[in-house]
C-alpha cells in the first residue's frame, strides 16, 4: 500500500480471498438464472438486455464513489471491511428475496438492490488485495481471485442441478413459475455471500494506516462534492496504460454479456428445439447451462493457477490476448452442437478466458496505478466494464431482430466475434512501469 506490505503466505492470501469466493458466488447466480427468471415471469427475449440493465448502471453510479470512499475512509477496521460488510450483508438479502419475486418489475427491481451490494463489496476488495499485497505478490494475488471465481461460479451454476440430483424434481415449481432447485440455490448464495466476508476479515485483517497517513485523509475535505472531485481528478490523470485497455474491455464485455443473456435461449432453440420459457425443454435448457457453465468455470479455477508460469514467461497481455481468441472459437462452435456432451469442448475455451478476464486485466492495470488511489482507478476501471455492458443493452434490442433474425445463437455467434476483436484490441496495449506514488 505504502511500502510497508509484509510478504504473505499462500495459505494467507488463499483466506483473503475467501471472502471473493462469496461475492463472485453470488455473481454467479446472477449470470446463470436471471434470464430463465425473468423468462419465468413473462419478459419476451428482446428485451432481456434492458432488464439486465441493473448491473451496469448501479456498477457506473456506485463502484467509482465507493472506490474513492474507500481511499479516503479512516476507521477502527480499515478502509476497505467496512464497504465489505454492508455489501455482503445487502447481499444476503437480496438473494433471499429473489427467487420469491411474484412478477417481473419486482424481479428487476430487485436485482438493481442486488447488484448495488455486490458492488459496494466488489472494487474495495480489488484495492484491498493491491493494498495488502507487495507489488511483487500482486499476480498472485489477482490471480487467486480469478481462480476463486471459477470455483465459485462453477458451484453456483451446478447448484440447481446439484439440487435435482439430490432428489429435487426439476419440474417442482412455485407460483410464479420459478423452480424450487433455484430458490434453493439463491437461499444457499445468502449465506455464503455472508459468512465469507466474515471468514476473510477475521483471518487477514486490514494492515492499519501510518498516523501520518490517517491525520492527512481526516484532514481532506470530506463528503460526496470532494469525492467527486477525486473521481474526476483520477480520471484526468488516467495512466495511459489504463487508457488503453478501454478498447479491449469496450468488446470483451459487450461479448461475454451477449453470451450470459442468450445462451440459455439459445441451447432451448439447438438442443432441445423450444422457444418456450414454461416447457420441459426450456428448463433442460436452464440446467444444461448450468452443467456446461460449472465446467467452463472450473476450468477457470484451475486455469488461473497453471497460467501463473506462463504469464511469468510471456506477459499477462499475450496470455490474455490468447485465452480470449479460444474463447471466441468456442463460441463459434457453440450454436453448432445438437449433443449436449460436445458442448464440454468449446467450455475449454470459455473457461480459460474467465480465468484470464478476472486476472490479467488487473494485473496489467495495479502496475500502472499509484497505490494511494487503488480504491478510486479500480471504481473507474469497473467503468470500463459496465459502460460497455450500458452500451449492449441499449442497442442490441434495436438490432436483434433486423440484423440477427431474431435468433439467440446468431447472438452467441456475434460474443464470439467481438471477444476476437478483444484480443487484438490487448495486443496493441503498451504496458508501463509501476505510476510514482503522488498524493491525491
Amino acid at each position: 500500500m505504502f511500502g510497508n506490505q509484509p510478504r504473505l503466505s499462500i495459505w494467507q492470501i488463499i483466506h483473503m480471498n475467501v471472502g471473493f469466493f462469496g461475492i463472485q458466488f453470488s455473481f454467479g447466480l446472477q449470470q446463470s438464472n436471471m434470464s430463465p427468471i425473468y423468462k419465468y415471469l413473462g419478459a419476451d427475449e428482446a428485451s432481456l438486455p434492458l432488464l439486465w440493465l441493473a448491473g451496469p448502471v448501479t456498477g457506473l453510479l456506485v463502484q467509482p464513489l465507493i472506490g474513492a470512499m474507500s481511499d479516503r475512509t479512516v476507521s477502527r477496521w480499515g478502509r476497505r471491511t467496512p464497504y465489505f460488510l454492508i455489501g455482503a450483508l445487502l447481499c444476503s438479502l437480496g438473494l433471499l428475496a429473489m427467487p420469491n419475486s411474484p412478477t417481473l418489475w419486482m424481479a428487476a427491481s430487485l436485482l438493481w438492490i442486488l447488484d448495488a451490494a455486490n458492488n459496494v463489496t466488489m472494487e474495495p476488495y480489488r484495492a484491498y488485495v493491491s493494498d495488502r499485497l507487495a507489488p511483487a505478490q500482486h499476480s498472485l494475488g489477482f490471480l487467486t481471485q480469478s481462480a476463486f471465481t471459477g470455483l465459485a461460479q462453477t458451484l453456483a451454476y451446478l447448484m440447481p442441478s446439484i439440487f435435482v440430483w439430490m432428489g429435487i424434481s426439476r419440474d417442482a415449481v412455485g407460483d410464479n413459475h420459478i423452480p424450487t432447485a433455484t430458490l434453493l440455490a439463491f437461499e444457499l448464495g445468502a449465506a455464503i455471500s455472508l459468512l465469507t466476508v466474515l471468514w476473510s476479515v477475521y483471518k487477514v485483517p486490514e494492515l492499519p494506516l501510518p498516523a501520518t497517513v490517517q491525520a492527512d485523509l481526516r484532514a481532506r475535505p470530506s463528503g460526496l462534492a470532494a469525492t467527486l472531485r477525486e473521481i474526476m481528478l483520477a480520471i484526468r490523470e488516467m495512466p495511459t496504460t489504463m487508457r488503453r485497455l478501454w478498447w479491449m474491455k469496450l468488446f470483451q464485455w459487450y461479448g461475454m454479456l451477449c453470451y450470459w443473456i442468450y445462451i440459455v435461449p439459445c441451447l432451448a432453440k439447438t438442443i432441445f428445439h423450444t422457444t418456450d420459457a414454461q416447457t420441459a425443454g426450456f428448463r433442460d435448457a436452464g440446467l444444461l447451462n448450468g452443467q456446461i457453465g460449472g465446467a467452463y468455470n472450473f476450468i477457470a479455477f484451475v486455469g488461473a493457477f497453471a497460467m501463473l508460469p506462463l504469464i511469468r514467461r510471456h506477459g499477462p497481455q499475450r496470455m490474455h490476448a490468447l485465452c480470449l481468441t479460444l474463447a471466441a472459437a468456442g463460441m463459434w462452435a457453440i450454436p453448432e452442437i445438437s449433443n449436449p456432451t460436445l458442448l464440454f469442448i468449446p467450455m475449454i475455451g470459455v473457461g480459460l478466458a474467465w480465468a484470464s478476464i478476472m486476472g490479467n486485466p488487473y494485473i496489467l492495470l495495479a502496475g500502472s496505478i499509484p497505490p494511494e488511489r487503488a480504491g478510486v482507478y479500480m471504481g473507474i476501471f469497473n467503468m470500463f466494464i459496465v459502460i460497455p455492458m450500458l452500451i449492449q443493452m441499449v442497442t442490441l434490442p434495436l438490432y436483434y431482430n433486423a440484423w440477427l433474425d431474431g435468433q439467440p445463437d446468431n447472438v452467441i455467434r456475434l460474443a464470439g466475434a467481438l471477444l476476437l476483436c478483444a484480443a487484438l484490441a490487448v495486443l496493441r496495449v503498451n504496458t508501463t512501469a509501476p505510476a510514482t506514488s503522488h498524493q491525491a
